[in-house]
């Protein structure tokens, strides 16, 4: 081979080399961009310039209350000494501020009272905590004092500021239903006659007036819970119903409120999952209830009943994983809301981490972080992309193994310990800050994903009655990242940072003021609120 054969091999060599370095150049330079805007968590800090724009005129929908249910455990709870039972409805419904200004509790806006059916006064639901006193006598009058710890947290709401008050039924009380039984025999049908239908409303209406006479009247009555389930174990008290059985007994309790000049208005459907709003799936004659409830040009079309709230409600079960049905899903109801013939807000009602969710596990107790930042990603979703507007917890306390309540308790009827979670403080920085009336309002970033399931979600809020702006940011990476913050139609000179984390004392912790022109870092596995006052 002679010298110039090989100085040819060695150009091309080296040619086919250098074409191998930008080859590998620009396939790194694709993943690290494809890390950086997908839905894959983060490793290292990310300090990039981000900007993120608040977008103050740019209007969403208006977000009315944020609440959580007094179901099952308040009525031992409620009874418990006065220090533990006032310390626990301090974390739910207290709006002060400690010395240090943080805040003592979540300040929830709205409380779900749970109308007992009378269970407890039998032994065929297996665990009496799931058990529920209630009102009705065997001969049809009344006794007021049942229920008695559930009527003191009621009265710890109410004193500490909480707004809206909600009653839900979960079955018809047992001296009203086919067997007797405050769960289902068949699955099929409502537990509970055609003939006892106005003696239901009547009793719906008689608990409204008597707790409007006690001073804390309810803003709402939802009497159907979950109809999509058969609730034929005894598990808990339950009755399943058709659309056309919810559309009879809407339809008298309508007429008996009117009768009454009673202002409490009726909510329904409280679906077991948000997909039975939009379609029939499995429940040929319960789902679909959009269309079938609130259409106009519908046979079961409620609409226009003067009691009935322009208001359909469901829970988030079953509907959270993976990340494309939590988006799909969400995305799918508010199409077809859109769509309503009539104007027709969504309420999310209902939820907790249950034991199908493929991404987190529901047995076993957890005040830590891990169950925090997963509801948080939820209630982000349900926000924005569901357009909810109000969201409800299901169990304020829980005294379970499981991952169902914002506080735990001991299940000790009479005393025990109480203990606070992460996961009241993550709904805290929404529920705390995001006061009824606030409106939500468009919230974008130059190049940072802002509903990134693994990564960055924020959305923003306006309070023109406070003149505050309201931004709610979770870091679910393993990074940290900074962000400037900048408005769009108005200005904030300075920012009030809330987070929640990882650190023992970051419950809402209060930081440092960020000013408008500095930087603000958003920790790893955080929930950060920032709140500033409108110029």
């Amino acid at each position: 081979m002679t010298s110039q054969s090989i100085l040819k091999i060695q150009i091309m060599f080296h040619n086919k080399y250098q074409l191998m370095r930008i080859y590998y150049f620009l396939i790194l330079a694709l993943v690290f961009f494809k890390c950086s805007n997908s839905d894959s968590p983060q490793d290292s800090t990310n300090t990039k310039n981000n900007i993120l724009t608040i977008h103050l005129n740019d209007k969403k929908q208006t977000i009315h209350n944020f609440g959580a249910s007094d179901a099952w455990t308040c009525k031992y709870i409620g009874q418990w000494p006065d220090e533990k039972r006032n310390q626990v409805a301090d974390w739910l419904f207290s709006k002060e501020l400690d010395a240090n200004g943080q805040p003592k509790g979540i300040g929830l806006s709205l409380w779900r009272f749970n109308i007992g059916a009378g269970s407890a006064a039998q032994d065929n639901i297996g665990d009496e905590w799931r058990r529920e006193e209630g009102f009705l006598k065997d001969d049809l009058s009344y006794d007021w004092s049942k229920q008695a710890g559930q009527q003191w947290f009621l009265k710890a709401a109410k004193e500490r500021g909480t707004e809206k008050f909600l009653a839900f039924t979960n079955s018809p009380p047992v001296q009203l239903t086919k067997n007797g039984k405050a769960f289902s025999d068949d699955g099929n049908q409502a537990n509970i006659d055609a003939t006892n239908y106005l003696p239901f409303a009547n009793y719906l209406f008689t608990v409204a007036k008597h707790f409007k006479d006690e001073g804390t009247p309810f803003d709402y009555i939802s009497p159907f819970n979950e109809p999509q389930w058969d609730w034929t174990g005894n598990g808990q008290e339950g009755s399943p119903y058709t659309n056309n059985e919810i559309v009879s007994i809407t339809k008298i309790l309508d007429s008996v409120l009117s009768k009454n000049n009673e202002t409490t208005k009726i909510q329904i459907a409280e679906a077991g999952k948000l997909n039975y709003l939009y379609e029939e799936a499995d429940k040929q004659t319960r789902g679909d209830q959009i269309t079938k409830l609130f259409n106009s040009q519908s046979p079961l079309y409620v609409g226009g009943l003067s009691n009935v709230d322009k208001i359909i409600s469901g829970h988030s079960y079953f509907t959270t994983a993976p990340a494309e049905t939590l988006k799909d899903v969400r995305q799918n109801l508010f199409s077809k809301l859109s769509a309503a013939s009539v104007p027709l807000e969504f309420w999310q009602s209902e939820y907790c981490i249950l034991g199908n969710d493929d991404e987190i596990e529901a047995n076993g107790k957890d005040t830590g972080m891990t169950p925090a930042l997963y509801v948080a990603k939820v209630i982000h979703h349900d926000l924005t992309v569901a357009n909810a507007s109000a969201w409800h917890w299901w169990l304020a306390v829980t005294v379970y193994d499981y991952k169902d309540g914002l506080i735990y308790a001991d299940k000790n009827k009479t005393d025990g310990k109480i203990e606070d979670t992460k996961l009241l403080w993550a709904l805290g920085n929404f529920s705390r800050f995001i006061r009824p009336g606030s409106v939500r309002i468009n919230v974008t970033s130059n190049d940072i994903n802002l509903s990134n399931v693994n990564g960055i979600m924020a959305s923003s809020y306006v309070d023109e009655a406070q003149h505050k702006v309201v931004t709610v940011i979770i870091n679910y990476s393993n990074s940290d990242t900074i962000f400037k913050l900048q408005m769009d139609g108005g200005s904030v000179s300075s920012w009030q940072p809330y987070i929640t984390g990882p650190g023992s004392d970051q419950k809402l912790k209060p930081l440092s003021l960020i000013n408008e022109t500095d930087s603000i870092t958003i920790p790893k596995k955080s929930v950060v609120t920032l709140v500033g006052n409108l110029e």
